[in-house]
C-alpha cells in the first residue's frame, strides 16, 4: 500500500506531486535484444575466427573448420507493483496512480539496465584498463580505442557506460572541452558528444546497484552493442486491476528476462577513481 497518500487527503493540495529524483532505463537500446524468448534461457550463438590457408594444386581443399559457441542467459522474474487505496485516492486532487504509473516504468527500465551491467562485469575476471590511481581520462579512453582495435571490434556500435564522476572527470581534459578539439556545445551543454568511436551513456548512482563501486574504485565498461545480449521472454504493459478485498487500485508491470556477454572480447572494463 502507498504510504504517502492518507498524510495529504486532509487539506487541499496542488494536484501537481513532486516526483522523487529518479532515471528511467538507458541501455536497451544500446545492446543486442531477443524478444519473444520461450523458456528458461535465451542462448545467443557466436562464431569462431576463420583463417585462410595455402592452395596447393590438385590437393584436396582445406576447410575452414569453424566453431561456433553459446552464450546462455538466465530468464529471472521481476516486477514493480503498488497499491493506491480506494477511499484516500476520492479524498484528494491527487491522481497517483498516473504517478504510480510513471514510478513502475523508470523502476522496471533501471532492472533492465542492471541486468546489462551485471553480464557486462561477469565477462571479465577484473579491469582491462587499471586503476593507476586516476579517475576516466583521456589515457584511458585512448587505451580502450585502442584495446578494441586490436581485437578487430568493429567501429560504429561502440558504447562507452560512466559514471556522473567519470563524466565530470572527462569534462577536466582539455582535449574534450577545448573547441581545438570539440564542439563548443560540449561546454555549453554539458553532454558528451562521441569519443573516440564511442557514444557516452551516463549512468547515475541506483539503488539497484549501478556501476560496480569498491570503496573508491568505480568499475566502467568500453562494449560493443553485439557483444552483449538482452533477452526478453516478457514485457508485460502495466496492468491496474481493481482488488474489492483490499479495496484498492493495484498497478503492476512484471518481467522475465535476462543479459549475457555474447563476446568478453568486446567488453572492457575500465577502473577509475572516485574520492
Amino acid at each position: 500500500m502507498s504510504l504517502g497518500l492518507p498524510a495529504i487527503t486532509q487539506i487541499e493540495f496542488d494536484a501537481q506531486v513532486k516526483a522523487a529524483y529518479q532515471s528511467a532505463g538507458l541501455l536497451r537500446p544500446h545492446v543486442r535484444v531477443k524478444t519473444g524468448v520461450t523458456g528458461g534461457t535465451c542462448r545467443f550463438r557466436r562464431a569462431g575466427r576463420s583463417q585462410a590457408t595455402p592452395r596447393v594444386p590438385q590437393t584436396d581443399v582445406r576447410p575452414l573448420n569453424t566453431t561456433y559457441a553459446e552464450a546462455i542467459a538466465t530468464m529471472a522474474d521481476w516486477n514493480a507493483a503498488e497499491y493506491t487505496d480506494r477511499l484516500d485516492q476520492a479524498l484528494t486532487n491527487v491522481d497517483e496512480r498516473a504517478l504510480i504509473a510513471t514510478n513502475i516504468g523508470s523502476a522496471i527500465g533501471r532492472r533492465f539496465d542492471q541486468m546489462v551491467i551485471d553480464a557486462l562485469d561477469a565477462a571479465n575476471g577484473g579491469p582491462n584498463i587499471p586503476l593507476n590511481a586516476s579517475g576516466l581520462t583521456d589515457v584511458k579512453m585512448r587505451r580502450a580505442m585502442a584495446l578494441m582495435d586490436a581485437r578487430a571490434v568493429p567501429a560504429g556500435q561502440r558504447k562507452l557506460v560512466i559514471s556522473a564522476r567519470g563524466k565530470e572527470d572527462l569534462l577536466a581534459e582539455q582535449r574534450f572541452t577545448s573547441r581545438d578539439f570539440v564542439e563548443a556545445t560540449v561546454i555549453q551543454t554539458g553532454r558528451l558528444p562521441p569519443l573516440y568511436g564511442f557514444d557516452i551513456v551516463v549512468l547515475d548512482d541506483r539503488d539497484e546497484g549501478g556501476l560496480p563501486l569498491v570503496t573508491t574504485t568505480r568499475t566502467c565498461f568500453a562494449f560493443d552493442m553485439q557483444a552483449v545480449g538482452l533477452g526478453i521472454a516478457a514485457d508485460l504493459p502495466l496492468e491496474v486491476t481493481y482488488i474489492a478485498e483490499k479495496t484498492s487500485w493495484l498497478s503492476n508491470q512484471m518481467i522475465k528476462a535476462g543479459a549475457v556477454a555474447i563476446d568478453t572480447l568486446g567488453v572492457i572494463e575500465i577502473a577509475t577513481q572516485e574520492a
